[in-house]
């Protein structure tokens, strides 16, 4: 009987994957605090939980789709760099990675949501 391994022989390698993806809930829990300071809700922190299991986003169904994949892609790439480097590379790697997925994120939210605001105002 043959037992499956992985590709890599360290045992902390999932335990990096899985910080990739809780990096990813805890961003999307960022950009969404974010977005609610900036609308000016009395109760910022638990509107933004809402709007993560409710998952009413006032961008358009074309953004709403870029800046998840965005996101996914963001947390795939450094889920990618902690399972493909080990030691104080993984650090860095992840590190970058991460950086900028998050920059790259934020900014195409920031600049969609300029935007759609602005449009709001020359329609009303």
């Amino acid at each position: 009987m043959h037992l499956a391994r992985g590709a890599s022989d360290d045992p902390y390698a999932w335990l990096w994957v899985l910080g990739a993806l809780a990096l990813y809930a805890l961003i999307t829990y960022g950009l969404t605090y974010r977005a609610r300071v900036r609308r000016g809700s009395a109760h910022p922190a638990r509107d933004a939980v809402h709007d993560l299991k409710d998952r009413e986003d006032p961008q358009p169904p074309k953004q709403r789709l870029v800046s998840r994949v965005l996101m996914g892609c963001g947390a795939g790439l450094t889920g990618l760099a902690a399972a493909l480097t080990s030691g104080a590379v993984r650090i860095v790697a992840v590190g970058v990675t991460a950086c900028v997925a998050v920059v790259a994120w934020a900014y195409y939210d920031y600049r969609t949501q300029r935007r759609a605001v602005g449009r709001t105002r020359s329609d009303a």
